[in-house]
């Protein structure tokens, strides 16, 4: 999958100079790949999440440009990626399904309500996984967070071991 590649370097340029950004999705793509062959999905619902893991938090960047350091909630992320998320996936020379479904994923990454599809739900967990030990949450919210929006085998076994659950 070299286009997968092509995005991942893209996206590194895109983060130049902020190493936790970068480090963040290439964990979440990571888990996302683990989590999403676990489950066995199909060829197209795989793609989509590969791609959709590497661009989920690209809103970030126009969020704290627009409003200032640090202001990037993950209403602002969803808002203000999908356009930056769109370019980048057109100059790559992604099919226009693929990113229309990418850019769907982008817009509901923090949306834990009416989930529809399972690359949807992969990736709201494997930005979890990475949330958790990145924010040092609680044993409790995590365990929390599991019980309301995990619903995979693979995804909830990562979490129970990652976190001593």
């Amino acid at each position: 999958m070299d286009e997968i590649r092509e995005l991942i370097v893209r996206m590194v340029g895109y983060y130049e100079g902020d190493p936790k950004r970068i480090q963040h999705f290439i964990k979440v793509h990571s888990f996302a790949d683990i989590i999403g062959r676990g489950e066995g999905l199909d060829i197209r619902t795989m793609y989509c999440l590969d791609i959709a893991s590497v661009v989920h938090d690209i809103g970030i960047k126009p969020a704290e440009e627009k409003y200032g350091r640090g202001v990037c909630g993950g209403d602002l992320q969803q808002k203000l990626g999908v356009e930056p998320a769109r370019k980048m996936l057109s100059e790559l020379g992604f099919d226009k399904d693929i990113t229309e479904r990418v850019c769907f994923l982008v817009a509901h990454h923090h949306t834990y309500t009416n989930v529809d599809g399972m690359d949807w739900q992969i990736l709201l967990e494997a930005d979890f996984l990475v949330n958790a030990y990145e924010d040092g949450l609680s044993k409790e919210s995590i365990i929390n967070f599991r019980e309301r929006v995990f619903r995979t085998d693979t995804g909830s076994k990562l979490l129970d071991a990652m976190f001593g659950i």
